[in-house]
């Protein structure tokens, strides 16, 4: 069991900074900030998957500020309607697509074995479509940081014991159908979810709505 300290309010002035930005890696950076100040944890932040330091903060969050969070969410039947919701912390569960998986099979030799990002990858990175080409490198570090494992039948090549420069030039010659499979890691890796249900008081439409990941809960 994990000890902590409740938020003092510097602390939660950084939260609301973030949330009210309406940016998730400044929403992760606060949350960052907060559990190094708040929680007495031992580990490393960087080993813990990025799921499981979210929900740690909600509940930290539910202990120290509140059992529920407010959240504004846009009716989806006209896309501009605003309904306040009051969401329960406890109902908030984490999500694991039965599709994820984490060795990906290449082609008929060469697998990969993927890790899940850690919390400052993630912040410095994300897997919209990338325009600028720091923000493309940005990505494929990120990429790069996650494998484990490259093996076949025969022998395996552990990431700690290759180069950067190996491990670049690795990714560099996935066709596009494989880079597709590592995308798909990422895009189905375990998360945040809850859904409720939202009347638009204008239509009177009554909606379900998904929200996912840490930054849907503040906004």
């Amino acid at each position: 069991e994990l000890g902590y300290r409740p938020f003092l309010v510097k602390e939660e002035k950084i939260l609301m900074i973030a949330s009210e930005a309406k940016d998730e890696q400044q929403i992760l950076s606060a949350l960052e900030s907060d559990i190094k100040s708040c929680v007495d944890i031992r580990l490393n932040l960087d080993d813990i998957p990025l799921v499981d330091v979210e929900y740690l903060f909600l509940q930290h969050r539910s202990k120290s500020v509140g059992e529920t969070i407010d959240v504004n969410i846009v009716c989806p039947d006209d896309n501009k309607t605003q309904v306040a919701v009051t969401v329960d912390v406890d109902s908030i569960k984490i999500k694991k697509d039965r599709k994820h998986k984490n060795v990906i099979k290449l082609d008929d030799n060469l697998s990969l074995k993927l890790k899940y990002p850690s919390m400052t990858q993630f912040i410095d990175s994300n897997f919209e479509s990338k325009i600028d080409e720091s923000e493309v490198k940005s990505t494929l570090d990120m990429i790069i940081s996650c494998i484990d494992v490259i093996f076949n039948e025969e022998e395996s090549w552990p990431a700690s014991e290759s180069t950067s420069k190996e491990l670049e030039d690795f990714v560099d010659q996935l066709n596009t159908k494989q880079f597709k499979l590592i995308e798909d890691f990422f895009a189905t890796m375990p998360k945040l979810t809850h859904t409720i249900k939202v009347k638009n008081p204008n239509t009177g439409v009554e909606s379900e709505v998904r929200l996912e990941g840490l930054a849907a809960f503040f906004n």
